[in-house]
């Protein structure tokens, strides 16, 4: 991670797998936290194929609002696990760089500033190849806990 960004309290992996577990979309998506690194900053989120997420029958594409979800959920979560206190998206921007296929997709959230009000996190989506299928930059509200 380049630079180092203050945050109020990082969650634990624990905390943070039972708020995805109080959320009845994340569980519906299947998403996964994978790994929590640089004291909660960067996070790497998996969600798997569901036949719910194809573009087209047959087509074994994923429709690019579940990636938009899977960025502005990835991203969201992943300043919570960084701040430790609620957020929600003020704003998101998305690039989709190929269609995407495979048995999942993996998005590493990387915040990358926390404000008294406001956060900027970035997303990168990739297939289970590695290879970069979309990012995304949201701006998010953030409560802080102390």
């Amino acid at each position: 991670m380049s630079g180092s960004v203050e945050v109020a309290a990082p969650m634990t992996e624990e905390a943070l797998q039972l708020l995805c577990a109080s959320s009845p979309f994340v569980r519906f998506t299947g998403l996964q936290l994978i790994a929590l690194t640089d004291q909660g900053a960067r996070s790497t989120w998996r969600m798997p194929w569901r036949a719910e997420f194809e573009r087209v029958d047959g087509s074994g594409q994923w429709q690019g609002g579940i990636i938009g979800a899977l960025i502005d959920t990835a991203g969201c979560l992943g300043l919570i696990a960084a701040n430790g206190g609620r957020a929600g998206t003020v704003d998101l921007r998305i690039d989709f760089l190929r269609p995407a296929s495979g048995p999942y997709l993996d998005a590493v959230s990387l915040v990358r500033r926390v404000g008294r009000t406001l956060a900027v996190v970035d997303v990168e989506v990739a297939s289970e190849r590695g290879q970069l299928m979309a990012v995304g930059r949201g701006s998010f509200f953030v409560e802080q806990t102390s």
